[in-house]
């Protein structure tokens, strides 16, 4: 992304995007969003790009500011060069890298950015240009180091086991197992991708096998008797839409109805996007490590060779709940920055109309726990041993990444 090329789309007339509100961060957070859905980027990949992405803003930030460690880019910026501007450019360098096929939308919300940080985005004057470049700089960078991070990388075929217990494949694709790359990715801010691996799952012969699996089956099940609508609606809610879009739009909300600064708002997110990615990479090293079958494999094999669940079983192993880890992950993050008791709303992109309001962090992660098992393709020991995972990353995040400087107190919202 060359400067004249970000100036040359001031030129192209188009209408700008109606998603400004608190800064130039959460505008930006909010159109990542926006190209992610309309690319329909699943959960996984989603997770990643997340994180490049926030770190990218929070590094371009933080290289003016030098409040807080730096994440990755260790270097200092220009002087003199506009943080708004290394925000933009920033975000806007690694979107177009990561979400090519949304490059207009990303062109018109830097049209949009250019336009409130500049009395003439033709000619912006040296702090805006320096910002620009600032910002590309930082993003190349993150790019750069996590081109080889695993993502991409291509396993030996899956040979599933044949013991009961044994993940199998599943309906409807009844394909081997997906995004098993997540297991050994390198992460963010974690030493490893096991280091919380969650012990294993209860026993076949156990009790709480027995009593979870009853739950699940009578509770999940496509044709349940006892599920009410409400908790019907509520699974469908929460495998509406990723956990990374519900919970930026859930931290963007805060962010512009608290009195942060720019630089706070760039580290909220940037945390925010760290958890949620190393939540996934460690969900998805503990599936691969216990490899444990799902509901409708289990149910099948020993009482109903007919039974469904509410809704399609994700094509992967079981345990622990990926969607409860990547939840509580930022949920963490979130308490940290404003308390566990804040009053908040998740809306869904998917789902008009419908929203879930909650007093306390706790408890839409208890809600997420609930949901999976209405859904059917989750065990609550599960759902319970993904919220452990997910609230212990999201707490190492907190407090080994992008921490205050200079004696500052080190709260989450300081700077």
């Amino acid at each position: 992304m060359k400067t004249l090329v970000l100036f040359a789309l001031l030129a192209t007339g188009l209408a700008a995007p109606g998603l400004a509100k608190a800064d130039v961060v959460t505008d930006w957070n909010r159109t990542m969003v926006s190209g992610l859905e309309a690319a329909a980027v699943g959960p996984q990949p989603s997770s990643r790009i997340g994180a490049i992405v926030q770190t990218s803003v929070f590094d371009a930030v933080n290289g003016i500011d030098r409040r807080y460690t730096p994440y990755h880019v260790d270097s200092e910026a220009p002087r003199g060069a506009s943080r708004a501007a290394a925000a933009a450019s920033a975000a806007y360098t690694a979107l177009v890298a990561l979400i090519p096929s949304q490059q207009a939308l990303f062109d018109r919300q830097l049209q949009t950015t250019l336009a409130q940080i500049s009395d003439n985005p033709a000619d912006p004057g040296q702090s805006v240009l320096r910002g620009l470049d600032w910002g590309k700089t930082v993003a190349n960078a993150i790019l750069a180091w996590r081109a080889n991070d695993g993502f991409t990388t291509v396993l030996p075929p899956y040979v599933p086991g044949t013991a009961p217990g044994d993940w199998q494949p599943t309906p409807p694709l009844f394909g081997p197992p997906l995004f098993r790359q997540f297991a050994t990715m390198t992460p963010w801010a974690m030493t490893s991708p096991s280091q919380f691996l969650p012990g294993p799952p209860p026993a076949l012969t156990s009790p709480r096998w027995a009593q979870d699996l009853a739950e699940v089956q009578a509770y999940g099940s496509a044709t349940s008797a006892v599920r009410t609508q409400w908790e019907t609606q509520t699974a469908q809610f929460w495998q509406s839409d990723t956990p990374v879009a519900a919970w930026n739009r859930v931290a963007d909300d805060l962010a512009e109805s608290h009195a942060t600064t720019l630089s706070q708002n760039a580290r909220l997110l940037a945390l925010t996007n760290i958890a949620m990615a190393d939540a996934m990479i460690a969900t998805f090293n503990a599936k691969n490590a216990y490899n444990f079958w799902r509901p409708v494999t289990a149910i099948r094999a020993t009482s109903d060779p007919t039974w469904s669940p509410l809704l399609a079983t994700p094509a992967f192993q079981e345990y622990p709940s990926a969607h409860a880890t990547v939840s509580a992950a930022p949920a963490a993050v979130l308490a940290g920055f404003y308390g566990d008791d804040t009053p908040f709303t998740v809306t869904s992109a998917n789902m008009t109309g419908v929203t879930r309001d909650f007093t306390s962090f706790t408890d839409a992660v208890r809600q997420v726990e609930d949901a999976r098992i209405w859904a059917g393709f989750h065990y609550r020991f599960s759902c319970e041993a993904g919220a452990v995972l997910g609230e212990n990353v999201g707490e190492w995040v907190l407090s080994t990444v992008a921490l205050p400087l200079h004696g500052e107190k080190k709260g989450p919202l300081s700077g």
